[in-house]
């Protein structure tokens, strides 16, 4: 794959239909995982503008900061706390329309409104998140949790 992204579609689903095939592409002959985890986040914030697209990855007992794109982000987050660590307690994807309303929450920014979590499981382990956050509020939804778990397998 070249460096540079076609992006075609209208709605949301054409978007992803036409975004997988080319991040699975740039990720398939790449064994560097943080390679990797840097250009679908660079990927994922130009194809859909979203307010922060990165990855925490699990290290120890603590989620830690990987590759993002968006503004400063919390460095480190414990198992079970926020939306982050709580998908990743779960081992499930995690969608908040408001994340004012989510027990527990993390505030990185204040700007976030709305975010989507997604564990990658390599062997039946959690071994990063990716996360996405938005400043509107109920950004996320069912197709973006279809297309980024199969994003996240991919990475896996």
């Amino acid at each position: 794959m070249s460096e540079n992204l076609i992006i075609k579609g209208d709605s949301k689903k054409e978007l992803y239909e036409n975004l997988l095939p080319q991040i699975k592409s740039l990720v398939e002959g790449e064994t560097d995982l943080i390679a990797n985890m840097a250009n679908v986040s660079a990927c994922l914030k130009d194809t859909f503008n979203f307010w922060w697209v990165g990855f925490y990855r699990v290290e120890g007992e603590e989620l830690v900061l990987g590759p993002f794109q968006g503004p400063l982000a919390c460095t480190r987050i414990r198992k079970g706390k926020g939306v982050c660590g709580t998908a990743w307690q779960e081992a499930k994807t995690m969608i908040v329309p408001d994340v004012d309303a989510f027990p527990g929450h993390i505030a990185c920014s204040s700007l976030s409104r709305s975010e989507i979590v997604v564990p990658i499981v390599k062997d039946g382990k959690v071994t990063a998140v990716l996360d996405i956050d938005s400043e509107k509020l109920a950004t996320f939804d069912q197709t973006d949790q279809k297309y980024l778990e199969q994003l996240a397998e991919a990475l896996a």
